[in-house]
């Protein structure tokens, strides 16, 4: 499974936003186990901005770092004691806006399973691992649609064990799973199932990246 990754998402063309934006990177961990899992972190609740919420680790770039690559590895190493030799890169997904402006970079990587990793408690307050099927194998709660400059995007909304991984980390998977894995899951097509909308985040989008 993760070879034929491997070779897709070297073979993925991701796209590059032209905003002028602040940058950051995320890695998305894939862990190495017989039946593999995705990492996440959820951030900590005490945090003004995203406190509670689901993420992968990374953060903003820093002036030192000479690309995006270096600042997902150096924020993983940061926020989760991840060494980045540790880190089997395996490519990267298109750039996506955040709701505060961020122009954010995923990369996707393979980590051996059962490293000593730990959250950072300033940043972080719990770790844990999703099984890659039910990402597959599409077991999404339900999901949120949200317009952009007049287009509505799908986005999976999962609950894993009390954990809800949604928005900018589910926008990320839809590409792992579309172009990964070649699932057929589109952020631009109507999916069955329940749909939430979402149609005041249009105008605080537009806010965010309007120049």
């Amino acid at each position: 499974m993760l070879e034929k990754l491997r070779e897709r998402l070297q073979a993925h063309r991701p796209r590059r936003t032209t905003l002028r934006l602040p940058e950051a990177a995320v890695l998305l961990p894939i862990v190495d186990r017989p039946e593999p899992t995705l990492l996440f972190t959820r951030r900590a609740a005490h945090l003004n901005t995203h406190g509670g919420q689901v993420a992968f680790p990374g953060g903003k770039r820093e002036p030192q770092d000479p690309d995006l690559l270096t600042t997902a590895l150096r924020e993983s190493e940061e926020e989760i004691a991840l060494p980045r030799d540790r880190v089997e890169l395996l490519g990267r997904l298109s750039d996506v806006i955040s709701l505060h402006g961020l122009r954010v970079t995923p990369w996707v990587g393979v980590i051996p399973p059962d490293l000593p990793l730990a959250p950072d408690p300033t940043e972080l307050d719990l770790l844990f691992e999703v099984p890659l099927a039910l990402f597959l194998e599409d077991r999404r709660h339900h999901t949120d649609v949200i317009p952009h400059d007049g287009v509505l995007h799908y986005v999976p909304n999962y609950h894993v064990d009390g954990q809800v991984i949604w928005g900018l980390s589910a926008m990320m998977l839809v590409e792992l799973l579309a172009e990964g894995f070649g699932r057929p899951i589109s952020l631009t097509r109507e999916p069955p199932g329940r749909l939430c909308y979402f149609p005041e985040r249009l105008l605080r989008i537009q806010q965010q990246v309007s120049p």
